[in-house]
């Protein structure tokens, strides 16, 4: 069950895209959102001298998003060497402990979790040339680490960054609601909608071909998500071989069906019922 969090965000140049701090209540973790050029400023942070770990974040040349994992035992020092090092990035998230409870093993448990959480989710480009070792730490520590790794997952998020979240946003069981297309030429797939539009899920089956009449943009994107990788030929269909977000149910639907859709009327339950009614329905019960 989740529950409802405060989270404390403090603009410290007095600027939205300056340095900020966040904080949890009754955490005692800190995370610093940093922009790059705001790096050789943060001599006035005297807790970015501790030990913790961070995330580099930035783009590829195509805008893909690109993610580097570390960690270290002075963060501003290692920070100060990435200008250096890594010019792909242009801001990063750093998680420190107020308490400084945060050793060298638990930075390494923490970094390698992470590592594994994002390379996972499939979000982000990950930019660690080698995987980062995971440290021996006894059980009670596991579970505090793990604890604060969910709260780093938040954050992240909550900072702007998707990096460890799963496609699929899982729901209690009886309200986890699948919608479905089964359509010609092979059009055979499953998904749901979410907060960002709607996934098609992993092994999902598109229409072979398309039809002329289908809008000439959507006919790009379709040949986009090919050239990606993101549909892939399978002679009869083309499957999507990992979860995928549209952006709406309609765009879903299209590429699934190779010609133009509504999409909340072309998914549908078990039952027969389209998206707009379950939304609709939803709407209802709630008023």
């Amino acid at each position: 069950m989740k529950f409802g969090k405060t989270i404390k965000i403090f603009l410290i140049d007095g600027d939205p895209n300056g340095r900020l701090s966040c904080e949890l209540s009754n955490w005692t973790g800190k995370a610093y959102k940093i922009p790059r050029i705001k790096v050789k400023d943060c001599n006035d942070r005297n807790d970015l001298i501790s030990t913790g770990v961070y995330l580099l974040l930035g783009k590829d040349e195509e805008g893909k998003d690109l993610v580097y994992i570390g960690e270290a035992e002075s963060i501003l020092k290692r920070l100060t060497q990435h200008l250096n090092q890594k010019d792909f990035w242009n801001e990063t998230i750093v998680f420190i402990s107020k308490d400084e409870n945060l050793n060298k093993a638990h930075i390494k448990y923490i970094e390698n979790r992470l590592h594994e959480i994002a390379k996972s989710a499939k979000r982000y480009k990950i930019e660690n040339s080698v995987t980062p070792t995971q440290s021996a730490i006894s059980e009670s520590d596991r579970a505090e680490m793990e604890e604060f790794i969910e709260n780093v997952k938040m954050l992240v998020n909550t900072l702007g960054h998707k990096v460890f979240d799963e496609r699929r946003e899982f729901k209690p069981k009886l309200k986890q609601e699948t919608f479905s297309i089964k359509s010609a030429r092979g059009a055979e797939a499953q998904g749901e909608p979410s907060s960002e539009g709607f996934v098609v899920f992993k092994g999902s089956k598109a229409a072979s071909s398309i039809v002329i009449s289908m809008t000439p943009s959507f006919i790009r994107l379709r040949q986009k998500l090919i050239d990606e990788g993101v549909l892939v030929d399978r002679g009869e269909y083309y499957e999507f071989p990992e979860d995928y977000i549209f952006s709406s149910p309609s765009t879903a639907a299209v590429m699934v069906m190779g010609r133009n859709a509504n999409g909340l009327t072309e998914w549908k339950q078990k039952n027969g019922k389209t998206l707009k009614e379950f939304e609709t329905n939803e709407k209802s019960a709630i008023v």
